[in-house]
């Protein structure tokens, strides 16, 4: 189905306590990202703030940069939602998943959304359970309500999204997550397909499921999360925390393309490509054209 795509660039690190993912944007539209998903509309910048950045804590909800998160999703919450008042598909290079915050609370004002939440890892941790208190790894806990007040619910809108309107995909740090106690997303209402049942049943299996999934959801739309480290590490070993496994660049498209042609889909965010960690953007050429076949 052929959307018109408006791309935001949204290059926060602020999730982490690392640099280099700040450069995902620059470095995606360099490979010609825009030509491939066939977008004319110039790029919307989101200005990130690096100058609040600290490795401190924050005393109240025990996060790193929480004060910064907050202004910086709003404005990536305004962003998104002119966008969506356009009825203009919405691509947003990050950065971190911590900008699933403003992304989500920009849909909660627009109607009853999906989230399709493709990751290498659960993202559900709380801060107590964080050994980094980044809110990178706990983003999907704090956009279905779980967490810190401050976070979770910004501008009053708290949850952004349902557990029930959730489909968790690829998941493959389960050994990690029960190690160090998070909390389980499986004990949710979230729909949970992780990467040993797509290895265990084939993905076109999985992909049925997924979409069956979808048409029992009443949703206004849903969105799609992309973190580059749902991919096999040794094809993209450009992410911040690594992981042995994961999904195929035919896969990782197979995936997208599906989801995209449902029509349902009111945009996309892709995360954690760490440029520094490859010479020559080798990798971001191999994601740029996943992406571009994708659409």
């Amino acid at each position: 189905m052929p959307y018109t795509i408006e791309t935001i660039a949204a290059p926060s690190t602020l999730g982490l306590s690392s640099n280099g993912v700040e450069k995902l944007a620059e470095v995606l539209l360099s490979c010609g990202l825009q030509q491939k998903i066939h977008s004319n509309h110039p790029v919307i910048y989101i200005p990130a703030h690096y100058y609040q950045r600290s490795t401190i804590r924050d005393s109240e909800t025990n996060c790193l940069n929480t004060s910064a998160i907050i202004h910086f999703s709003k404005v990536l919450h305004k962003a998104v939602t002119t966008v969506i008042q356009r009825k203009h598909f919405c691509f947003v290079l990050g950065g971190d998943c911590s900008i699933l915050l403003g992304i989500t609370a920009a849909l909660k004002t627009k109607g009853v959304y999906g989230l399709v939440f493709i990751d290498a890892h659960a993202d559900f941790y709380s801060p107590e359970k964080s050994t980094t208190g980044e809110v990178a790894d706990m983003d999907l806990a704090i956009v279905t309500g779980r967490g810190p007040e401050l976070l979770t619910n910004i501008d009053g809108l708290k949850p952004y999204i349902l557990d029930e309107n959730v489909i968790h995909i690829a998941q493959r740090d389960e050994e990690q997550t029960e190690e160090y106690d998070s909390p389980d997303i499986r004990a949710t209402d979230i729909a949970c397909f992780s990467l040993k049942q797509i290895r265990a049943e084939g993905l076109g299996v999985i992909m049925e499921k997924v979409l069956r999934h979808i048409n029992t959801l009443d949703i206004d739309g849903f969105w799609i999360h992309f973190d580059t480290d749902v991919l096999a590490d040794e094809i993209n070993p450009a992410v911040d925390y690594r992981l042995p496994g994961g999904l195929q660049f035919n896969e990782a498209t197979m995936l997208l393309s599906n989801l995209l042609a449902t029509g349902k889909a009111a945009g996309i965010s892709v995360t954690i490509y760490n440029s520094d960690l490859d010479a020559n953007a080798y990798i971001a050429r191999q994601i740029t054209d996943c992406l571009g076949n994708a659409f």
